[in-house]
């Protein structure tokens, strides 16, 4: 038989395999680079300001993204609970995106504005202060740090050479942006900007 010809043919087996993931890629992939809906930002959308720059990289330092997505996938299980399912529009100036797949906790793609700033504070305080339930760790120290703003202008930069929209004035500006700022300040700036740029109503 041809199939067991091919599976004693170690060499002739791993061609073949590349060949197969080749096509498929070819297939469903190269056509993404080359749609609209995945390479244009959607309506509305604006670049971080440099203190939800600074507070979504204390989000990556702290592991948030470990235990919470940020990608409501397009069924009405999901819909129902967090909103509009995300779109790849929404998510051109995230480098990198943090989508992921493990929910320990809930998604965050829209949770912007769905509660208040001192909502957060408290449940990044206390989680259970607000979510008896919760299984979070808190993150007290966030109430204590300043943000580190030495190297934000280099973000900022960075993200320009990446096609992030920032101009010449907001790169001169962000050190005042965030300089003397807690960090909890910038990680609730963050929180409450994510996925407001669709609405998320139910």
């Amino acid at each position: 038989m041809k199939h067991e010809t091919i599976e004693k043919n170690i060499g002739l087996m791993a061609v073949l395999i590349i060949l197969v993931i080749s096509g498929g890629f070819l297939a469903e992939v190269v056509p993404l680079f080359f749609q609209k809906s995945v390479n244009e930002p959607v309506a509305g959308l604006e670049p971080l300001t440099p203190l939800e720059l600074e507070g979504r990289d204390i989000y990556i330092r702290e592991g948030c993204h470990v235990c919470h997505t940020q990608m409501v996938r397009p069924f009405r299980a999901e819909t129902e609970r967090y909103g509009h399912y995300s779109v790849a529009g929404e998510f051109v100036y995230e480098h990198p995106f943090l989508w992921g797949s493990k929910r320990t906790g809930p998604d965050l793609a829209r949770v912007g504005e769905r509660y208040s700033d001192s909502w957060h504070r408290m449940h990044l305080y206390d989680p259970r202060s607000v979510v008896p339930e919760s299984n979070m760790p808190g993150f007290p120290w966030l109430f204590d740090n300043k943000v580190d703003h030495t190297d934000t202008v280099a973000k900022l930069k960075v993200f320009q050479r990446l096609g992030v929209p920032y101009t010449e004035e907001d790169v001169a500006g962000a050190v005042e942006a965030v300089q003397g700022k807690y960090e909890i300040e910038a990680l609730v700036a963050y929180l409450q900007q994510l996925g407001t740029v669709i609405s998320t109503k139910r």
